[in-house]
Protein backbone atom coordinates (compact mmCIF):
# COMPACT_ATOMS: atom_id res chain seq x y z
CA UNK A 1 0.00 0.00 0.00
CA UNK A 2 2.92 2.07 0.88
CA UNK A 3 4.73 1.62 -2.10
CA UNK A 4 1.22 2.34 -4.24
CA UNK A 5 0.68 5.49 -2.90
CA UNK A 6 4.44 6.67 -2.66
CA UNK A 7 4.19 6.10 -6.72
CA UNK A 8 1.14 8.08 -7.11
CA UNK A 9 2.08 10.73 -5.12
CA UNK A 10 5.47 10.96 -7.26
CA UNK A 11 3.46 10.64 -10.49
CA UNK A 12 1.04 13.80 -9.49
CA UNK A 13 3.95 16.02 -9.08
CA UNK A 14 5.72 14.73 -12.03
CA UNK A 15 2.68 15.16 -14.52
CA UNK A 16 1.70 18.50 -13.02
CA UNK A 17 5.29 19.68 -12.36
CA UNK A 18 5.78 18.65 -16.48
CA UNK A 19 2.82 20.52 -17.45
CA UNK A 20 3.66 24.16 -15.82
CA UNK A 21 7.25 23.22 -17.91
CA UNK A 22 5.78 22.85 -21.02
CA UNK A 23 3.72 26.28 -20.79
CA UNK A 24 6.05 28.42 -18.75
CA UNK A 25 9.53 27.21 -20.83
CA UNK A 26 8.04 25.14 -23.54
CA UNK A 27 5.98 28.04 -24.84
CA UNK A 28 3.12 25.10 -25.74
CA UNK A 29 -0.29 26.05 -25.76
CA UNK A 30 -2.17 24.92 -22.54
CA UNK A 31 -3.62 22.53 -24.01
CA UNK A 32 -1.20 20.65 -25.53
CA UNK A 33 0.46 20.64 -22.16
CA UNK A 34 -2.35 19.51 -20.37
CA UNK A 35 -2.85 16.45 -22.25
CA UNK A 36 0.48 15.96 -21.84
CA UNK A 37 0.75 15.73 -18.23
CA UNK A 38 -2.68 14.06 -17.91
CA UNK A 39 -1.27 11.02 -20.32
CA UNK A 40 1.95 10.99 -18.55
CA UNK A 41 0.30 10.69 -15.09
CA UNK A 42 -2.20 8.13 -15.64
CA UNK A 43 0.35 5.19 -16.70
CA UNK A 44 2.57 6.65 -13.89
CA UNK A 45 0.32 6.20 -11.49
CA UNK A 46 -0.88 2.74 -12.11
CA UNK A 47 -3.80 3.78 -14.22
CA UNK A 48 -3.73 1.59 -18.14
CA UNK A 49 -3.69 3.62 -21.24
CA UNK A 50 -7.20 2.74 -21.82
CA UNK A 51 -8.38 3.96 -18.58
CA UNK A 52 -6.51 7.08 -18.60
CA UNK A 53 -8.09 7.95 -22.23
CA UNK A 54 -11.41 7.38 -20.69
CA UNK A 55 -10.44 9.60 -17.20
CA UNK A 56 -9.43 12.20 -20.29
CA UNK A 57 -12.70 12.49 -21.92
CA UNK A 58 -14.66 12.24 -18.90
CA UNK A 59 -12.80 15.12 -17.39
CA UNK A 60 -13.10 17.41 -20.62
CA UNK A 61 -16.93 15.90 -21.11
CA UNK A 62 -17.95 17.26 -17.30
CA UNK A 63 -15.71 20.39 -17.27
CA UNK A 64 -17.28 21.43 -21.11
CA UNK A 65 -21.15 20.39 -19.90
CA UNK A 66 -20.84 21.79 -17.04
CA UNK A 67 -19.40 25.39 -17.92
CA UNK A 68 -18.74 24.87 -21.88
CA UNK A 69 -22.28 26.78 -22.62
CA UNK A 70 -22.14 29.16 -19.58
CA UNK A 71 -18.88 30.40 -20.95
CA UNK A 72 -20.00 30.79 -24.92
CA UNK A 73 -23.26 32.14 -24.18
CA UNK A 74 -21.30 34.51 -21.73
CA UNK A 75 -18.91 35.62 -24.28
CA UNK A 76 -21.83 36.40 -26.49
CA UNK A 77 -23.86 38.80 -23.90
CA UNK A 78 -20.21 40.39 -23.54
CA UNK A 79 -19.33 40.90 -26.94
CA UNK A 80 -23.27 42.34 -27.59
CA UNK A 81 -22.53 44.76 -24.42
CA UNK A 82 -19.19 46.08 -26.05
CA UNK A 83 -20.73 45.99 -29.87
CA UNK A 84 -23.74 47.93 -28.61
CA UNK A 85 -21.76 50.39 -25.54
CA UNK A 86 -23.39 49.09 -23.15
CA UNK A 87 -20.78 48.04 -21.27
CA UNK A 88 -18.48 51.15 -20.90
CA UNK A 89 -22.42 52.84 -19.77
CA UNK A 90 -22.19 50.01 -17.08
CA UNK A 91 -18.95 50.51 -15.70
CA UNK A 92 -19.33 53.94 -16.05
CA UNK A 93 -22.46 53.54 -13.76
CA UNK A 94 -21.06 50.95 -11.20
CA UNK A 95 -17.79 51.63 -10.84
CA UNK A 96 -17.56 55.23 -12.30
CA UNK A 97 -14.24 56.90 -13.34
CA UNK A 98 -11.38 53.96 -13.49
CA UNK A 99 -8.73 56.21 -11.91
CA UNK A 100 -10.42 57.52 -8.58
CA UNK A 101 -9.15 55.13 -5.71
CA UNK A 102 -13.15 54.32 -4.47
CA UNK A 103 -13.09 52.51 -8.45
CA UNK A 104 -11.61 49.00 -6.50
CA UNK A 105 -14.21 49.02 -3.91
CA UNK A 106 -16.65 49.73 -6.17
CA UNK A 107 -16.03 46.37 -8.38
CA UNK A 108 -15.50 44.47 -5.30
CA UNK A 109 -18.58 45.50 -3.92
CA UNK A 110 -20.69 44.98 -7.33
CA UNK A 111 -18.99 41.41 -7.53
CA UNK A 112 -20.24 40.94 -3.84
CA UNK A 113 -23.66 41.71 -4.29
CA UNK A 114 -24.42 40.03 -8.11
CA UNK A 115 -22.85 37.36 -7.44
CA UNK A 116 -24.70 36.03 -4.54
CA UNK A 117 -27.18 34.01 -6.77
CA UNK A 118 -24.51 32.93 -9.77
CA UNK A 119 -22.23 30.20 -10.26
CA UNK A 120 -18.39 31.69 -10.31
CA UNK A 121 -18.13 30.87 -14.45
CA UNK A 122 -21.48 32.85 -14.56
CA UNK A 123 -20.47 35.74 -12.93
CA UNK A 124 -16.68 36.07 -14.36
CA UNK A 125 -18.49 35.86 -17.93
CA UNK A 126 -21.00 38.60 -17.00
CA UNK A 127 -18.77 40.94 -14.92
CA UNK A 128 -15.06 41.41 -16.19
CA UNK A 129 -16.08 42.84 -19.45
CA UNK A 130 -18.25 45.37 -17.68
CA UNK A 131 -15.44 45.88 -15.26
CA UNK A 132 -12.77 46.38 -17.90
CA UNK A 133 -15.02 48.93 -19.55
CA UNK A 134 -13.90 50.94 -16.88
CA UNK A 135 -10.45 51.17 -17.99
CA UNK A 136 -11.15 51.49 -21.35
CA UNK A 137 -11.22 55.71 -21.54
CA UNK A 138 -8.12 55.92 -19.90
CA UNK A 139 -5.04 57.41 -21.84
CA UNK A 140 -2.34 54.94 -22.68
CA UNK A 141 0.37 54.92 -19.31
CA UNK A 142 2.52 52.90 -17.62
CA UNK A 143 -0.57 52.91 -14.92
CA UNK A 144 -3.27 51.64 -17.48
CA UNK A 145 -2.78 47.99 -16.88
CA UNK A 146 -1.99 48.50 -12.91
CA UNK A 147 -5.62 50.13 -12.72
CA UNK A 148 -7.93 47.54 -14.96
CA UNK A 149 -5.90 44.73 -13.37
CA UNK A 150 -6.92 46.05 -9.98
CA UNK A 151 -10.60 46.38 -10.91
CA UNK A 152 -10.88 42.66 -12.85
CA UNK A 153 -9.00 41.02 -9.42
CA UNK A 154 -11.38 43.00 -7.28
CA UNK A 155 -14.08 42.07 -8.51
CA UNK A 156 -12.79 38.16 -9.11
CA UNK A 157 -12.01 38.52 -5.52
CA UNK A 158 -15.79 38.87 -4.41
CA UNK A 159 -16.67 36.68 -7.12
CA UNK A 160 -14.32 33.63 -5.14
CA UNK A 161 -15.46 34.88 -1.45
CA UNK A 162 -19.16 34.08 -1.91
CA UNK A 163 -18.70 31.15 -3.92
CA UNK A 164 -16.26 29.78 -1.48
CA UNK A 165 -18.03 30.91 1.59
CA UNK A 166 -21.74 31.75 1.60
CA UNK A 167 -24.55 29.07 0.21
CA UNK A 168 -26.64 28.78 -1.31
CA UNK A 169 -23.55 28.73 -3.77
CA UNK A 170 -23.48 24.55 -4.76
CA UNK A 171 -19.94 23.76 -2.42
CA UNK A 172 -21.20 25.44 0.35
CA UNK A 173 -25.05 23.91 0.07
CA UNK A 174 -22.80 20.44 -0.25
CA UNK A 175 -21.28 21.30 2.73
CA UNK A 176 -24.44 22.15 5.07
CA UNK A 177 -26.12 19.00 4.44
CA UNK A 178 -23.49 16.81 4.58
CA UNK A 179 -22.62 17.65 7.73
CA UNK A 180 -26.17 18.47 9.42
CA UNK A 181 -25.44 22.17 9.57
CA UNK A 182 -28.14 25.16 10.29
CA UNK A 183 -28.23 26.73 7.15
CA UNK A 184 -29.03 30.40 8.14
CA UNK A 185 -26.60 30.30 10.68
CA UNK A 186 -23.77 29.07 7.99
CA UNK A 187 -24.83 32.02 5.90
CA UNK A 188 -24.90 34.33 8.72
CA UNK A 189 -21.41 33.40 9.95
CA UNK A 190 -19.55 32.62 6.31
CA UNK A 191 -20.78 36.85 5.44
CA UNK A 192 -19.22 37.30 8.72
CA UNK A 193 -16.41 35.86 7.13
CA UNK A 194 -16.55 36.66 3.92
CA UNK A 195 -16.38 40.49 4.39
CA UNK A 196 -12.86 40.88 5.51
CA UNK A 197 -11.28 38.20 3.70
CA UNK A 198 -13.26 40.15 0.23
CA UNK A 199 -11.10 43.66 1.51
CA UNK A 200 -7.78 41.92 2.38
CA UNK A 201 -7.82 40.01 -0.75
CA UNK A 202 -9.14 42.34 -2.97
CA UNK A 203 -8.24 46.15 -3.10
CA UNK A 204 -5.57 45.69 -1.05
CA UNK A 205 -3.78 43.16 -1.98
CA UNK A 206 -4.19 44.12 -5.99
CA UNK A 207 -1.86 46.79 -4.79
CA UNK A 208 1.02 44.38 -4.94
CA UNK A 209 0.15 42.00 -7.09
CA UNK A 210 -0.93 43.94 -10.41
CA UNK A 211 2.10 46.37 -9.94
CA UNK A 212 3.90 45.80 -12.99
CA UNK A 213 2.06 43.18 -14.87
CA UNK A 214 1.67 43.61 -18.56
CA UNK A 215 -1.80 42.89 -19.60
CA UNK A 216 -1.92 41.44 -23.30
CA UNK A 217 -3.40 44.18 -25.87
CA UNK A 218 -7.20 43.88 -25.88
CA UNK A 219 -8.51 45.25 -29.18
CA UNK A 220 -11.58 47.34 -28.96
CA UNK A 221 -14.57 46.45 -30.65
CA UNK A 222 -15.81 48.66 -33.16
CA UNK A 223 -19.44 49.90 -32.40
CA UNK A 224 -21.76 48.16 -35.79
CA UNK A 225 -22.69 51.24 -38.06
CA UNK A 226 -26.13 52.89 -37.63
CA UNK A 227 -26.42 51.52 -34.36
CA UNK A 228 -26.52 54.61 -31.58
CA UNK A 229 -24.64 53.79 -27.93
CA UNK A 230 -26.91 52.15 -25.95
CA UNK A 231 -29.10 53.21 -23.15
CA UNK A 232 -27.75 52.12 -19.80
CA UNK A 233 -31.01 50.99 -18.20
CA UNK A 234 -30.99 48.68 -21.45
CA UNK A 235 -27.62 47.21 -20.72
CA UNK A 236 -28.44 47.23 -16.88
CA UNK A 237 -31.33 44.67 -17.55
CA UNK A 238 -29.59 42.47 -19.64
CA UNK A 239 -27.23 42.28 -17.09
CA UNK A 240 -29.88 41.85 -14.07
CA UNK A 241 -32.11 39.64 -15.91
CA UNK A 242 -30.10 36.33 -15.78
CA UNK A 243 -28.88 36.90 -12.16
CA UNK A 244 -32.75 37.59 -11.41
CA UNK A 245 -33.28 34.18 -12.78
CA UNK A 246 -30.89 32.15 -11.40
CA UNK A 247 -31.28 34.14 -7.85
CA UNK A 248 -35.26 33.01 -8.14
CA UNK A 249 -34.07 29.86 -8.51
CA UNK A 250 -32.21 29.52 -5.19
CA UNK A 251 -35.59 30.74 -3.14
CA UNK A 252 -37.14 27.35 -3.03
CA UNK A 253 -33.71 25.64 -1.47
CA UNK A 254 -33.94 28.43 1.27
CA UNK A 255 -37.85 27.84 2.20
CA UNK A 256 -39.39 24.90 4.04
CA UNK A 257 -40.68 22.29 2.68
CA UNK A 258 -44.05 22.46 3.23
CA UNK A 259 -43.72 25.96 1.46
CA UNK A 260 -41.25 25.53 -1.12
CA UNK A 261 -43.64 23.06 -2.96
CA UNK A 262 -45.81 25.69 -3.93
CA UNK A 263 -42.79 28.05 -5.68
CA UNK A 264 -41.24 25.04 -7.63
CA UNK A 265 -42.03 27.17 -11.05
CA UNK A 266 -39.30 29.28 -9.61
CA UNK A 267 -36.36 27.14 -10.78
CA UNK A 268 -37.74 26.71 -14.30
CA UNK A 269 -35.32 29.17 -15.78
CA UNK A 270 -32.80 29.17 -12.76
CA UNK A 271 -30.46 27.14 -15.04
CA UNK A 272 -27.36 29.27 -15.78
CA UNK A 273 -27.60 28.00 -19.34
CA UNK A 274 -30.66 28.72 -20.03
CA UNK A 275 -30.62 32.24 -17.70
CA UNK A 276 -27.88 33.38 -20.22
CA UNK A 277 -29.59 31.90 -23.45
CA UNK A 278 -33.02 33.89 -22.38
CA UNK A 279 -30.76 36.99 -21.44
CA UNK A 280 -28.96 36.67 -24.97
CA UNK A 281 -32.30 36.72 -26.58
CA UNK A 282 -33.71 39.90 -24.85
CA UNK A 283 -30.43 41.69 -25.04
CA UNK A 284 -30.63 41.46 -29.34
CA UNK A 285 -34.00 43.57 -29.46
CA UNK A 286 -32.83 45.66 -26.61
CA UNK A 287 -29.17 46.56 -27.35
CA UNK A 288 -29.52 47.01 -31.01
CA UNK A 289 -33.49 47.67 -31.78
CA UNK A 290 -34.56 46.85 -35.40
CA UNK A 291 -31.09 46.35 -36.68
CA UNK A 292 -30.77 42.90 -34.56
CA UNK A 293 -32.04 41.13 -38.00
CA UNK A 294 -29.32 42.34 -40.08
CA UNK A 295 -26.59 40.35 -41.39
CA UNK A 296 -23.56 42.70 -40.20
CA UNK A 297 -24.96 42.57 -36.67
CA UNK A 298 -25.28 38.99 -36.93
CA UNK A 299 -22.17 38.62 -38.27
CA UNK A 300 -20.43 40.97 -35.75
CA UNK A 301 -21.91 39.36 -32.87
CA UNK A 302 -21.38 35.68 -33.49
CA UNK A 303 -17.76 36.72 -35.23
CA UNK A 304 -16.21 38.59 -31.97
CA UNK A 305 -18.02 35.62 -29.79
CA UNK A 306 -16.20 33.20 -31.64
CA UNK A 307 -13.05 33.69 -31.32
CA UNK A 308 -11.76 33.46 -28.06
CA UNK A 309 -14.28 30.80 -27.37
CA UNK A 310 -12.25 27.87 -28.87
CA UNK A 311 -8.51 28.78 -26.77
CA UNK A 312 -10.79 29.21 -23.77
CA UNK A 313 -12.79 25.96 -24.08
CA UNK A 314 -9.83 23.64 -25.08
CA UNK A 315 -7.55 25.01 -22.12
CA UNK A 316 -10.41 25.11 -19.24
CA UNK A 317 -11.65 21.34 -20.93
CA UNK A 318 -8.00 19.85 -20.77
CA UNK A 319 -7.67 20.90 -17.27
CA UNK A 320 -10.51 18.86 -16.55
CA UNK A 321 -9.06 16.07 -17.83
CA UNK A 322 -5.84 16.83 -15.85
CA UNK A 323 -7.99 16.83 -12.93
CA UNK A 324 -10.08 13.62 -14.15
CA UNK A 325 -7.12 12.08 -14.03
CA UNK A 326 -5.77 12.83 -10.98
CA UNK A 327 -9.24 11.68 -9.22
CA UNK A 328 -9.62 8.65 -10.81
CA UNK A 329 -6.24 7.56 -10.05
CA UNK A 330 -7.36 7.96 -6.53
CA UNK A 331 -4.99 10.76 -5.27
CA UNK A 332 -8.08 12.49 -3.29
CA UNK A 333 -8.47 8.77 -2.11
CA UNK A 334 -5.15 9.17 -0.28
CA UNK A 335 -4.87 12.62 0.81
CA UNK A 336 -8.34 12.15 2.93
CA UNK A 337 -6.64 8.99 4.26
CA UNK A 338 -3.38 10.69 5.37
CA UNK A 339 -5.52 13.55 6.81
CA UNK A 340 -7.77 11.82 8.54
CA UNK A 341 -5.01 9.89 10.47
CA UNK A 342 -3.62 13.09 11.76
CA UNK A 343 -4.38 14.42 15.62
CA UNK A 344 -5.25 18.02 14.77
CA UNK A 345 -8.24 20.42 15.91
CA UNK A 346 -11.20 19.62 13.59
CA UNK A 347 -11.38 23.00 12.08
CA UNK A 348 -7.47 23.07 10.89
CA UNK A 349 -8.29 19.45 10.00
CA UNK A 350 -11.16 20.16 7.48
CA UNK A 351 -9.01 23.11 6.33
CA UNK A 352 -6.25 21.27 5.55
CA UNK A 353 -7.55 18.24 3.77
CA UNK A 354 -9.25 20.75 1.68
CA UNK A 355 -6.42 22.31 0.86
CA UNK A 356 -4.69 18.87 -0.37
CA UNK A 357 -7.54 17.62 -2.41
CA UNK A 358 -7.69 21.27 -4.26
CA UNK A 359 -4.11 21.34 -4.81
CA UNK A 360 -4.20 17.69 -6.23
CA UNK A 361 -6.84 17.77 -8.34
CA UNK A 362 -7.69 21.07 -8.87
CA UNK A 363 -11.26 21.18 -8.14
CA UNK A 364 -13.01 22.92 -5.40
CA UNK A 365 -15.79 20.99 -6.17
CA UNK A 366 -14.09 17.88 -5.68
CA UNK A 367 -12.25 18.67 -2.47
CA UNK A 368 -15.71 20.16 -0.52
CA UNK A 369 -17.43 16.29 -1.44
CA UNK A 370 -13.88 14.92 -0.29
CA UNK A 371 -13.53 16.65 3.20
CA UNK A 372 -17.53 17.06 3.26
CA UNK A 373 -17.51 13.06 3.14
CA UNK A 374 -15.38 12.56 6.31
CA UNK A 375 -15.61 14.87 8.05
CA UNK A 376 -19.02 14.12 9.94
CA UNK A 377 -17.85 11.74 12.52
CA UNK A 378 -14.99 13.71 13.76
CA UNK A 379 -17.23 17.14 14.28
CA UNK A 380 -20.33 14.27 16.03
CA UNK A 381 -17.00 13.11 18.36
CA UNK A 382 -15.86 17.09 18.97
CA UNK A 383 -18.65 18.72 19.20
CA UNK A 384 -17.51 21.79 17.18
CA UNK A 385 -20.41 23.84 15.62
CA UNK A 386 -21.08 22.22 12.10
CA UNK A 387 -21.12 25.39 10.57
CA UNK A 388 -17.39 26.37 11.11
CA UNK A 389 -16.74 23.38 9.79
CA UNK A 390 -18.53 24.03 6.47
CA UNK A 391 -16.59 27.31 6.34
CA UNK A 392 -13.23 25.75 6.98
CA UNK A 393 -13.73 23.08 3.73
CA UNK A 394 -14.83 26.45 1.56
CA UNK A 395 -12.02 28.29 2.11
CA UNK A 396 -9.80 25.26 1.62
CA UNK A 397 -11.15 24.52 -1.47
CA UNK A 398 -9.94 27.30 -3.09
CA UNK A 399 -6.31 27.07 -1.67
CA UNK A 400 -3.65 28.42 -4.74
CA UNK A 401 -5.84 27.75 -8.12
CA UNK A 402 -3.10 26.50 -10.81
CA UNK A 403 -2.81 24.21 -13.95
CA UNK A 404 -5.22 21.07 -12.89
CA UNK A 405 -7.74 24.20 -12.40
CA UNK A 406 -10.04 25.10 -15.36
CA UNK A 407 -10.79 28.32 -14.11
CA UNK A 408 -7.15 29.33 -13.81
CA UNK A 409 -7.58 28.66 -17.67
CA UNK A 410 -10.58 30.79 -17.88
CA UNK A 411 -9.31 34.27 -15.53
CA UNK A 412 -6.32 33.91 -17.26
CA UNK A 413 -7.93 34.24 -20.58
CA UNK A 414 -10.50 36.99 -19.36
CA UNK A 415 -7.79 38.67 -17.67
CA UNK A 416 -4.90 39.00 -20.27
CA UNK A 417 -2.38 37.81 -18.44
CA UNK A 418 0.65 35.85 -18.92
CA UNK A 419 1.12 32.20 -17.55
CA UNK A 420 3.68 33.55 -14.69
CA UNK A 421 1.49 36.66 -14.17
CA UNK A 422 -1.60 34.61 -13.28
CA UNK A 423 -0.07 32.95 -10.89
CA UNK A 424 1.34 35.97 -9.18
CA UNK A 425 -2.56 37.30 -9.37
CA UNK A 426 -4.57 35.09 -9.43
CA UNK A 427 -3.14 32.14 -7.35
CA UNK A 428 -1.64 34.39 -4.91
CA UNK A 429 -5.29 36.34 -4.44
CA UNK A 430 -7.02 32.80 -4.08
CA UNK A 431 -4.17 31.88 -1.55
CA UNK A 432 -5.01 35.13 0.16
CA UNK A 433 -8.68 33.96 0.25
CA UNK A 434 -8.25 30.44 1.04
CA UNK A 435 -5.37 31.44 4.49
CA UNK A 436 -7.70 34.48 5.61
CA UNK A 437 -10.78 33.14 5.45
CA UNK A 438 -9.19 30.21 7.42
CA UNK A 439 -7.84 32.38 10.04
CA UNK A 440 -11.20 34.54 10.11
CA UNK A 441 -12.99 31.31 10.91
CA UNK A 442 -10.24 30.28 13.85
CA UNK A 443 -10.95 33.61 15.40
CA UNK A 444 -14.56 33.93 15.64
CA UNK A 445 -15.17 30.36 15.72
CA UNK A 446 -13.88 31.23 19.47
CA UNK A 447 -16.11 33.82 20.42
CA UNK A 448 -19.54 33.07 18.83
Amino acid sequence: MMAADSRLALAALFGVGLSIFLIVRGRLHPFVALLCGAFIIGPLSGLSLPDTAKAVQKGVGDVLGGIGLVVALGLALGTMLQLSDGASGLARMMIGPAERRRAPWMSLLVALVLGLPLFFETGLVLLLPIVASAAVALPSSKDRDFIKLRLMLSALTGLSVIHALVPPHPGPLLAVTTLNANLGLTIFYGVLVAAPTAIVAGPLLSLLTARGVVLAPTPTLPGVNGVHSTQTWRALLVVLLPVLLIGAGQVEVLLPPSIAVHFTWLSLASNPVLALLLACLVALPLLFGARMGKAEVQQAIWQETMKPAGAILLAIGTGGALKQVLVSAGLSDLLARLAAAGSLSPIVLAWSIAVAIRLATGSATVATITAAGIMPGVVAASGVAPEWIVLAIGAGSVFFSHVNDPGFWLVKSYLGTSTPATFRTWSVLETVVSIMGFATVLVLSRFL
